[in-house]
């Protein structure tokens, strides 16, 4: 059913615009809110694969050229959609479950910014229209500021205006290498874009190309918080709450992919293009692992920590070959999984403890064991220890850094991913198994049940995927295969 495609953007939409206008019901949009949560994750499993075109406009054949035009605006939907979009849903739904049975009364707001920004990133990943991706990129960005400022935490309106003023800065210069695109081109549909360079219809040493190149790819480091915006992304992590922090990871993720993919079809033909991305992604894997081990705020670990991994999703997507697109995009897909499932269980210790500084805690594990257990596996899952998901996508990564010829690359991802299990293993010692503070009350304080839930779901997917990896690499190596 392809008339369900448009129905992954716009039931969202239009859930967070009713809710926005009718929150003042708060037990009807409540239900409202639940129901449609529930319906995210199951669309896109319902979904036929294929393309939707906005208007009813199909291609157009130039019988002159016998090049085949596309003048609407198309979705395309494959299972790498599928997974991503369900993945994103499914994480929706959990942190919506959370929040509704957190508070009585409920913010219509913040819910709209919740949907608003998973609208968002589905319309990125299924867009081949790329002025139509950067609109919803747009919308993004707005709706990650809002879910930070929203959150009760010090200091977060700060942060969000940081992220928006260096926003103002981003957007608009991924916005001028579009427009350079459009200009060279005369089209903003991505088939058409990789078309006219791949059969040298435009010259792709041209000084305007290049320098849409530049200027997209300085957009993309910061919709995907790389290198220099490592810093204020695992800010923006730390200052929301824990279920919208795992929320905005994902959308990180996603929009990183789609911006990335997009580029990759239109540059590939550059080798400069794949050195960039190799260069900067290595550079977050360093620096994020870096950073993580002065952190003494349990929350900006997890946040420099995800930055790292982030640079093992780049690194895949670099190094070109169809193993290697396929292993950094399932990354990506763990990714997903992993860093929610850490957040909402470092958000159930704030909630226990109402402390996130590591040296304030001990003794956890004796008052939450199903939480300390879980945490244990997620974070062993991050630093790629077998059998868990993690572990099957690094192992990818090295072996497709290896067949590329890059043998020092395998060694240091294998370095960052022992240094990532450093990390996590001296703080997971200090909050649940150094002895409890004089100081630190623990006793009647009860983590929420859909906290646990939220992260059981999540930690059932990690061991599958970790376990049979072939019912998403498969798929994903007949995606990348399309777009080699």
């Amino acid at each position: 059913m392809n008339e369900l495609i448009p129905l992954m953007v716009i039931v969202p939409l239009m859930a967070a615009l009713l809710i926005s206008a009718f929150s003042k019901f708060n037990k009807v949009t409540k239900i409202f809110a639940f129901v449609v949560a529930i319906c995210l994750p199951l669309i896109p499993l319902l979904s036929n694969y294929g393309l939707h075109y906005f208007g009813g406009y199909q291609p157009m054949l130039d019988n002159v050229t016998g090049v085949m035009y596309h003048p609407a605006i198309t979705y395309s939907f494959t299972f790498l959609q599928q997974i991503i979009i369900g993945a994103v849903g499914l994480l929706t739904f959990l942190v919506v479950f959370i929040y509704l049975t957190k508070y009585k009364k409920v913010s219509g707001p913040y819910l709209f910014l919740l949907f608003l920004g998973t609208a968002a990133v589905t319309a990125m990943i299924l867009t081949d229209d790329i002025f139509h991706m950067f609109v919803f990129f747009e919308i993004l960005a707005l709706a990650q500021v809002g879910i930070v400022a929203a959150s009760s935490i010090d200091y977060s309106y700060e942060m969000a205006l940081k992220y928006m003023i260096l926003g103002s800065i981003g957007s608009p210069i991924m916005l001028l290498g579009i427009g350079f695109l459009l200009a060279l081109t005369g089209s903003v549909n991505v088939t058409d874009i990789a078309l006219a360079v791949h059969t040298g219809l435009i010259d792709a040493t041209s000084p305007v190309f290049l320098l849409s190149l530049a200027l997209i790819f300085f957009g993309w480091l910061y919709a995907s918080g790389l290198p220099p915006f490592h810093t204020i992304k695992s800010g923006i992590y730390s200052k929301a709450e824990p279920h919208g922090a795992a929320l905005l990871q994902s959308f990180t993720v996603v929009s990183m992919i789609s911006i990335v993919l997009i580029m990759f079809r239109i540059y590939s033909s550059l080798p400069i293009f794949e050195v960039l991305v190799v260069f900067f992604s290595i550079l977050a894997m360093i620096l994020g692992v870096s950073l993580a081990l002065t952190q003494t705020d349990f929350r900006r670990m997890i946040g420099f920590l995800a930055v790292g991994e982030l640079g093992f999703i780049g690194l895949g997507i670099g190094l070109g070959t169809n193993f290697a697109i396929t292993a950094g995009l399932f990354q990506a897909l763990n990714e997903i999984i992993i860093t929610a499932l850490l957040f909402i269980g470092f958000g159930a210790v704030v909630h226990a403890t109402n402390e996130v500084d590591t040296r304030k805690l001990g003794g956890i594990l004796a008052y939450h064991p199903k939480v300390a257990i879980m945490l244990l596996i997620g974070g062993l899952a991050m630093a790629g220890v077998p059998p868990l998901s993690g572990f099957q996508s690094k192992l990818m990564l090295v072996q497709a850094s290896l067949s590329c010829g890059f043998p020092e690359i395998s060694i240091l991802a294998i370095m960052v991913s022992i240094a990532t299990f450093v990390v996590f293993v001296k703080t997971y010692y200090t909050m649940f198994l150094k002895p409890k503070p004089n100081d630190l009350d623990l006793e009647g304080k009860e983590v929420p049940r859909t906290m646990v839930f939220a992260m059981g779901v999540l930690l059932i997917i990690i061991i599958l995927l970790g376990i049979f990896p072939d019912v998403v690499t498969s798929g994903i190596s007949n995606f990348v295969g399309g777009i080699l």
